[in-house]
């Protein structure tokens, strides 16, 4: 974005906004804002963000408005006392391939569109996407009192992922207690005063999961599956473990469910369709919803600019995840 079009960008901003202003980046007709939420309640977040939209709308250069809300770290917090994440939430599947990353992503972005503090810990040592996803790759970590210090994305959620410490393309040999080793580091970084830590494990049942279990207890645990038996199967695994390490199963998510072709509408079910439901129902457990099989959010992931950021139906399915997760942590 050039100078000239984002001053012309801020000019059109309403008054209270442009006092929030954090950052404005346009590229290729996307504007994409961060504002300081610090003190609005839920309905003037909303009021401001639709304020913003309806005033860049009108610009030729703008096709697409993301607004992300931030709040500031507190100021008060002593600083010989620790941080502590109150609630994680474990997004686990039994198999890999079923998009549980892009979930746990747009998961996140959900919950701080929604006026959390959420931070997100990428698991997966072997695997790592989160930096992909976010769009933080090539940046580092520094570490603080011997504890690293997340890396902050323009979406309100800080990371920490492997990625951010391996060269990319690097492949990572570790046995299961250096892995689990990393992990922990990871988990114990300097939050500050997340509410939430969204946690992406890597697929399976081992070393990083039990670590998870003994050393830090999620609040609870989020299946990710595709609807197909093989994976349903496989998620069905990952649900009794966390049932065997104390960890409640808020609900499983089908993911990749539907797709709408883009040239006759017609609505498909290529890994087959209400799998997950049956399965979450069979595990006694809550049906979270289904995520479309659709290539804009497999695009957008790989631009580092999560669905959960933007507006339409795909967005609007992670937001209702997050809302539903939301509610079932607010009433525990």
């Amino acid at each position: 974005m050039t100078s000239d079009a984002g001053d012309r960008l801020k000019t059109l901003l309403p008054e209270s906004a442009a006092a929030r202003l954090q950052s404005l980046r346009l590229s290729e007709g996307r504007a994409t804002l961060v504002l300081d939420a610090t003190g609005l309640a839920a309905g003037d977040r909303e009021a401001m963000e639709a304020s913003v939209r309806q005033a860049l709308a009108g610009d030729e250069a703008v096709a697409e408005v993301r607004v992300a809300m931030m709040a500031d770290k507190s100021a008060a917090a002593a600083p010989e006392k620790p941080a502590v994440v109150q609630k994680i939430i474990a997004v686990g599947s039994g198999k890999g391939g079923v998009g549980k990353s892009t979930v746990a992503t747009n998961l996140a972005v959900a919950l701080a569109r929604s006026g959390r503090k959420v931070g997100l810990v990428d698991a997966d040592i072997y695997g790592p996407s989160q930096a992909r996803l976010l769009g933080t790759e090539g940046q580092k970590p520094v570490a603080h009192d011997n504890r690293l210090v997340p890396v902050a994305s323009q979406w309100g959620v800080p990371v920490l992922s492997m990625a951010h410490l391996s060269d990319p393309g690097q492949a990572i040999a570790w046995r299961g207690p250096m892995a689990s080793g990393a992990v922990t580091q990871l988990l114990e970084g300097h939050w500050d005063d997340a509410e939430i830590l969204v946690v992406d494990l890597p697929p399976g049942t081992g070393d990083i999961q039990l670590t998870m279990l003994q050393k830090f207890k999620p609040a609870g645990a989020v299946i990710v599956s595709t609807p197909q038996d093989l994976a349903l199967m496989d998620a069905t695994r990952a649900a009794e473990l966390f049932a065997k390490g104390g960890v409640p199963v808020i609900g499983v998510v089908e993911n990749m469910a539907g797709y709408i072709c883009p040239h006759c509408g017609e609505v498909s079910d290529p890994f087959g369709a209400g799998g997950a439901e049956a399965a979450a129902r069979t595990m006694d457990t809550a049906f979270l919803g289904r995520i479309p099989l659709d290539i804009a959010i497999r695009r957008e992931g790989d631009a580092g600019t999560p669905t959960a950021a933007g507006e339409g139906p795909q967005a609007e399915a992670f937001a209702a995840l997050a809302r539903s997760i939301a509610d079932w942590l607010d009433s525990r």
